[in-house]
């Protein structure tokens, strides 16, 4: 127990009193005046905009309060910043319930964070129990591609006449089964079908990628679930960590695939200390392996079934908006009943707004983007939501032409930057020795040192009992003489005597004469390597740096940064999926038609289609007071220009029937108003009596 616990005056007031009954009823399950009343599970379906986060971070808050001990509660998250949020909140909220001074810190919550970042800390503390090299060093995904591809190419797999799939999808197959607990011939035949008459190569091309990750200490993300599921099989081990983590409370449960789940029953088998929070009208992520029948079936997997509690009372959008989402997901073929209400009344719908085409579709936006901006709302409080990236081209030459700026949210991620990834590979090398790809990719830095020396070279070091014997004694090729003597010295020093965080210093001012080599903008990028070495100081060692900027990286890089956006204000562009999570005052959804909302290429099972309303359904309840979904009727066929006007009629999404339809206002063509008629009747010239008169 913290010392700040036991240090603390007698409990103040009610810090929970603003929370609705049903809040209140999910913070106080299981509690009561005396403390921990019972330990049965915990199911709250948090509808969206309903506080979620508010009261999980009450949860947390008031188990602590009544005698839990911070350091046996497991909080997991989808990202270290949603975990960092939720340990901020329960601790004021512990600051007032404590009555703790404001010089007194609130009892902090060791073990909070992703699923894979908690896995990778358990697994290095278990590591010897289980078989595992204590020093594995964490592959990201670009590392994990380029050794599936490795392999790929050892096995003869690129070379065959037919089509083999490449390095990017043999991995996606592989992780999509892994996370799914499927076998390969169901993921290929659901998901993959054209790569069906391969199945043999890959399953063999599969066993190489982890023999060699084993062969050379490495785990790949899906690793971190895996061998954690792996540890928890062992009945001991479980019921050592079950009985570690009283309480395990979990955030977007909805999100979690079929390997997390089967960690969470073997971590807590009766479900006792067990809740898990998340809404099964926003599971999105099925092609991230995310499983909704997870959340569906929680409750029955428990004897006694698990407790259910709906949070239906939305404190973002307008009552009319409501209607309209209930009436979308009331559709579903299977949810956790509840319909979202709030008390903020409103005279304005939800407008469905059919258009010609996409071209007039962006420029009804635009138009109306611009009408809101002069009524006092800002650029930024306003987002135009789309399925998939292509959507929002004509939009984007639209907004260009008419000088409104905006952000349009994707891009490369901080870790596939080149120049950052050459840098965190010395560290990885130098962390694990035996690594071949982080070998292979340093070394290949030096002027003069090519892939067969680059082999040559993590040959000798692979089976060395010292790694750094085998630097020393290592023949460079003579054209790179002179630069791996600088190499070879820096690796011994970070392999026998590492000084974090002095050690990323050193591998900085040994790159830089080579970033300024081979990159143009040495500056900017050398720029991104002072922000990595100003992170590096957060982190007690180089592992744990390692680890955790693999884990969760940062977002932005000079790779992608480009001209700065020097606008005050700017509007938002976002995919569906990117979008979740987020709120605006007024959201724009391009193409509410069938072939795009659902997508054509998501129609292929009811599953899938499931889901593409859900994806509706979250875009719509992203808005907080103006929502408008916009219905084109033609789209334009560009790919046969010869063929000349080539279109192709769309109809209105199949998830919006006439049911659904009556919770609109309907904007367009078939229902514009007669005043607008004479405007359009007044012609500037008359054509046709010019044609007639050139023949008088």
């Amino acid at each position: 127990m913290s010392s700040a616990l036991a240090d603390a005056p007698p409990r103040a007031a009610d810090v929970f009193a603003d929370l609705n009954p049903e809040q209140r009823s999910a913070v106080e399950h299981g509690l009561d005046e005396h403390g921990v009343r019972g330990q049965s599970p915990l199911l709250v379906i948090a509808g969206a905009g309903s506080g979620k986060t508010k009261t999980l971070a009450a949860r947390v808050a008031r188990l602590i309060q009544s005698g839990a001990d911070p350091q046996r509660l497991l909080l997991l998250t989808f990202s270290r910043r949603a975990a960092g949020e939720m340990e901020r909140r329960a601790g004021r909220m512990l600051h007032r319930a404590l009555g703790l001074r404001a010089t007194q810190a609130p009892p902090r919550l060791p073990w909070s964070g992703t699923f894979h970042g908690v896995g990778a800390r358990l697994l290095r503390e278990y590591a010897p129990r289980i078989g595992l090299a204590p020093n594995f060093t964490l592959l990201d995904r670009a590392d994990a591609e380029d050794l599936m591809g490795l392999q790929r190419q050892a096995l003869g797999l690129a070379e065959t006449a037919e089509r083999f799939p490449l390095k990017a999808t043999c991995l996606s197959i592989y992780s999509r089964a892994i996370n799914g607990e499927s076998r390969l011939d169901q993921v290929l035949q659901e998901h993959f079908p054209w790569c069906f008459p391969v199945h043999d190569e890959l399953k063999r091309l599969f066993k190489a990628y982890v023999e060699e990750k084993q062969r050379q200490q490495l785990l790949d993300y899906d690793d971190l679930l895996l061998y954690w599921a792996e540890l928890m099989s062992d009945d001991r081990l479980a019921a050592e960590l079950g009985d570690r983590f009283q309480h395990v409370l979990v955030d977007e449960y909805q999100d979690t695939n079929r390997l997390q789940a089967t960690i969470l029953r073997r971590l807590k088998p009766s479900g006792g200390g067990l809740t898990v929070v998340g809404d099964d009208a926003q599971a999105i992520y099925s092609f991230r392996a995310a499983e909704v029948r997870n959340i569906l079936e929680f409750p029955a997997q428990f004897d006694p079934p698990a407790r259910v509690v709906a949070l239906e009372r939305n404190y973002r959008s307008t009552q009319p908006i409501l209607e309209a989402s209930n009436a979308v997901i009331a559709m579903a073929r299977e949810r956790h009943e509840k319909r979202l209400w709030t008390d903020r009344a409103s005279s304005e719908r939800p407008q469905l707004v059919t258009v010609e085409d996409e071209a007039r579709q962006a420029q009804w936006v635009a138009d109306k983007v611009l009408e809101r901006r002069e009524q006092g709302l800002r650029l930024k409080r306003q987002a135009v939501l789309f399925r998939t990236s292509s959507h929002a081209a004509p939009l984007e030459l639209e907004l260009t032409r008419r000088n409104i700026p905006f952000v349009k949210f994707g891009g490369l991620k901080f870790l596939e930057s080149t120049h950052v990834k050459d840098v965190l590979s010395v560290l990885r090398w130098a962390e694990n020795p035996r690594g071949r790809l982080a070998g292979f990719r340093v070394s290949q830095l030096l002027p003069g040192f090519g892939p067969a020396s680059a082999r040559r070279l993590i040959d000798a070091m692979a089976p060395a009992a010292d790694p750094v014997q085998a630097l020393r004694a290592f023949e460079p090729p003579r054209a790179a003489a002179a630069s791996w003597t600088a190499l070879r010295d820096l690796l011994a020093s970070l392999i026998g005597d590492a000084q974090w965080p002095m050690d990323l210093e050193s591998v900085v001012e040994w790159y830089a004469p080579h970033l300024e080599r081979l990159h143009d903008d040495a500056p900017v990028r050398l720029a991104d390597l002072e922000q990595v070495v100003r992170i590096a100081q957060g982190f007690g060692s180089r592992e744990r740096f390692l680890t955790e900027l693999t884990l969760d990286p940062p977002e932005a890089s000079s790779d992608e940064s480009g001209i700065p956006l020097k606008d005050e204000d700017y509007l938002i562009l976002s995919t569906i999926h990117s979008a979740k999570g987020q709120e605006w005052n007024a959201v724009y959804l391009l193409n509410c038609v069938d072939g795009c909302m659902p997508s054509d290429l998501s129609t292929g099972a009811q599953a899938q289609i499931e889901e593409e309303r859900r994806l509706l359904y979250v875009a719509m309840t992203r808005a907080k007071e103006h929502l408008a979904v916009m219905v084109p009727q033609r789209f334009y066929v560009t790919q046969q220009a010869r063929h000349g006007d080539r279109h192709l009629h769309a109809s209105v999404s199949r998830f919006l029937p006439g049911k659904v339809v009556r919770h609109f206002d309907k904007l367009g063509p078939a229902n514009q108003t007669q005043a607008a008629l004479p405007e359009l009747a007044r012609p500037a010239m008359d054509v046709a009596a010019r044609l007639r008169k050139a023949w008088d």
